[in-house]
């Protein structure tokens, strides 16, 4: 089983005649993702990779019934985006675009839960279920389908541990990139839930990062809901005192977003933490009898 999305799930690609969304258009149809429809505003009618392109989103769903958008326009332009999205009844939107303005990401992620839908990033990979659906930018090829769920903050963080996790026989549920800027769709904790809901995971991987206070939160989350193990893994915990970190989220405030805050949080949750993105795959192993599959 999977979260958020599975093999039957019908795409929408947001700015598919694009450079980023011609390339990942074709990516996530040759993992086998049906993409069904593309928009870009005066371009209806035309085909990108087979995939017919439409002026609207509403109308791009009224033909082909997709219920997840994948956004990959500008910045400056995905706001406009998304709320034309929500407003087509899309049931999840994943904006995979950096550079969208704070003050948009706001307007963005309050307009989403006052409607009711869920949103993944912006600034994210996206979402894959191995072996059933990728949506985003994930090198498909680096996973494998089994059942440990991952939630990570930083794209790359979760390319290397997934692909230690598949080298050593140990395939994943859902993978979901939520993004490293200050303002987000779903977090943590939302993740955390989904996967604690679903009767297929088995363990629970977070990747956080210094900064904020959304794995303090997180690790008091799992203290007092979650029942599967979860290991941790938190970056930057060597960077020198006050430099600030690549990620928008990446700001220490006081005592809080430190490393040495979020480590004692996972303790006091009984969350293994790992040293360095290569131990995942140990404590895993340790935590949960998964089947390694070969």
């Amino acid at each position: 089983m999977s979260v958020l999305i599975n093999k039957d799930t019908k795409v929408v690609v947001q700015g598919i005649t694009g450079g980023m969304g011609k390339t990942h258009t074709k990516l996530m149809l040759d993992y086998g993702t049906k993409v069904v429809a593309g928009v870009t505003p005066g371009k209806g009618g035309q085909e990108v990779h087979g995939v017919k392109v439409y002026n609207t989103v509403l109308e791009a769903k009224e033909k082909t019934g997709a219920t997840v958008s994948c956004i990959f326009v500008p910045g400056s332009l995905t706001l406009d985006a998304a709320y034309e999205a929500f407003d087509a009844g899309m049931e999840l939107v994943i904006i995979i675009t950096e550079g969208v303005p704070p003050h948009d990401e706001v307007k963005i992620i309050r307009e989403a839960k006052n409607r009711g839908i869920k949103v993944v990033g912006p600034n994210c990979p996206g979402v894959i279920s191995p072996g059933k659906c990728q949506i985003g930018i994930h090198p498909g090829i680096i996973y494998k389908e089994g059942k440990v769920g991952m939630v990570s903050r930083s794209g790359t963080l979760t390319y290397e541990v997934a692909l230690a996790l598949s080298n050593a026989g140990i395939g994943q549920s859902t993978c979901i990139g939520i993004g490293g800027d200050p303002v987000i769709g779903l977090g943590f904790i939302d993740c955390l839930k989904l996967f604690n809901d679903d009767p297929e995971t088995e363990a629970i991987v977070l990747m956080g990062e210094i900064g904020g206070a959304a794995e303090e939160e997180a690790a008091e989350y799992i203290k007092k809901n979650v029942k599967k193990p979860v290991v941790a893994y938190i970056a930057g915990r060597t960077a020198p005192e006050g430099k600030r970190m690549g990620h928008a989220g990446a700001i220490i405030s006081g005592n809080k977003g430190t490393a040495e805050s979020k480590l004692k949080a996972f303790k006091d949750a009984n969350v293994e933490v790992a040293d360095l993105p290569s131990q995942v795959v140990d404590l895993v192993k340790k935590v949960v009898k998964i089947p390694v599959k070969a």
